[in-house]
């Protein structure tokens, strides 16, 4: 059993101050691409995981793991698996990755051990923040602390070029210079230099970078020379460090990235995705 996992960029993210449980909530448009991990789970003699490269653990510490660990005790079985992750969504960038692999996984074992829809929802809620959304995937209002999704009309008009820097943030230490700033709004992108899809609704905007600049001034440093170098608004998706500028077609997109001489984790163009994740 394959899936493909699908990696997340928040085009808009509003954040409020934490609630009695300690989460912050949010109010935000996410919305999926067309980058994507490779998740393959298969029966085996004892349990196992295997991940591509060092940047997600290979232990019971991978969301996608405990993800399978979840299903198993809902399904009541013990059969052992052997978990392998093809990873290409960076760690530590904003886009979801851990989120899209547990995602896929929870989706795969859910199907095999025929698990109802609603203990899958559960299931998720309880995996991670952004585990709801690697279910559903497409065009979302999230609100919540990430359960509450509000299916929005698809977005085709425009594509991405995501360039991920050098180093990585730990988003709840983000969260936690969010706090200690006193709560910053982040600036919003002009409608007029918005793709017009965009236009005229909420504010395209991230709470959390002034937090992730004032940890890592290099993100702003980073952002004005794609904006420089692009002639186009650039933003930060989720905690940071991935940075994403606007474009007409994938093409441009793509030659935006090759554009970038810089020594980044990631630059490609990306193109929209209507599922957060997908059996191949």
């Amino acid at each position: 059993m394959r899936a493909n996992g699908y990696a997340k960029v928040n085009l808009a993210l509003a954040v409020f101050p934490p609630s009695a449980d300690g989460y912050h909530p949010l109010r935000g448009i996410f919305q999926s691409v067309s980058l994507a991990d490779t998740i393959e789970i298969v029966p085996s003699h004892e349990d196992g995981i295997e991940v591509s490269n060092d940047e997600a653990p290979a232990d019971e510490t991978n969301l996608a793991w405990q993800a399978v660990e979840a299903v198993r005790r809902t399904a009541r079985v013990s059969q052992p698996t052997t978990l392998t992750i093809t990873k290409r969504i960076p760690s530590g960038a904003g886009l979801g990755g851990g989120s899209a692999d547990a995602a896929a996984a929870l989706g795969l074992m859910a199907s095999r051990f025929s698990i109802a829809e609603e203990d899958v929802a559960e299931l998720a809620e309880s995996l991670g923040s952004d585990v709801p959304f690697g279910l559903a995937g497409g065009t979302c209002l999230v609100e919540g602390r990430g359960e509450r999704l509000t299916a929005m009309p698809p977005l085709t008009a425009f594509a991405l070029a995501i360039v991920v820097p050098p180093f990585s943030m730990s988003t709840p230490t983000v969260f936690k210079r969010w706090d200690e700033l006193g709560g910053p709004e982040g600036e919003a992108i002009r409608d007029s230099s918005l793709p017009p899809e965009l236009r005229g609704g909420r504010p395209i905007r991230n709470d959390l970078y002034p937090a992730a600049v004032s940890l890592d001034p290099r993100i702003d440093d980073w952002r004005a020379d794609l904006a420089g170098r692009w002639g186009t608004p650039v933003a930060m998706t989720g905690s940071g460090s991935a940075l994403f500028g606007f474009f007409p077609t994938i093409d441009e997109a793509n030659d935006a990235a090759a554009s970038v001489d810089l020594a980044c984790r990631l630059c490609t163009g990306v193109e929209l995705a209507e599922k957060g994740w997908e059996p191949v």
